[in-house]
């Protein structure tokens, strides 16, 4: 699946959830469909923790970006959600923030195969590490 994270961003409070966010793209030629894609966080050689599932989920067009939020929608205690012109917001309904500082490693599963994933990287103008940006 041609999904790739191009931005990540923490959270300047921990407490402030809803403005960690990250950027992901469908860089394929067709739609995607998210739905039962596992969310796992986890360090450089380590399985790692599945956080949760994207369900509903929804559609990414080809060529098409979304912002994944960290927190609830509802939770005003956590902040307010970004916007962007022309990107939808897509609540991933954490309780905490998951992004743990440099190195961690934020991946999307469906059924154990990996389909996007991007170490974090707070030095990178993105947040992105750099190897993780090749596609």
């Amino acid at each position: 699946m041609p999904l790739v994270f191009r931005e990540a961003h923490p959270a300047p409070d921990k407490k402030r959830i809803n403005e960690e966010f990250f950027v992901l793209e469908n860089t394929g030629a067709t739609a995607v469909n998210t739905h039962a894609l596992q969310v796992i966080q986890s360090k450089k050689g380590q399985r790692g923790s599945v956080l949760g599932m994207i369900d509903p989920g929804f559609m990414l067009q080809a060529g098409e970006k979304i912002l994944l939020v960290t927190g609830m929608p509802g939770k005003k205690a956590h902040g307010e959600p970004p916007t962007r012109e022309g990107l939808r917001v897509y609540h991933l309904l954490q309780r905490e923030s998951i992004l743990k500082g440099a190195g961690t490693i934020i991946r999307l599963a469906l059924n154990q195969l990996e389909v996007a994933r991007f170490e974090y990287d707070p030095a990178a103008e993105n947040g992105v590490a750099a190897a993780a940006t090749a596609s």
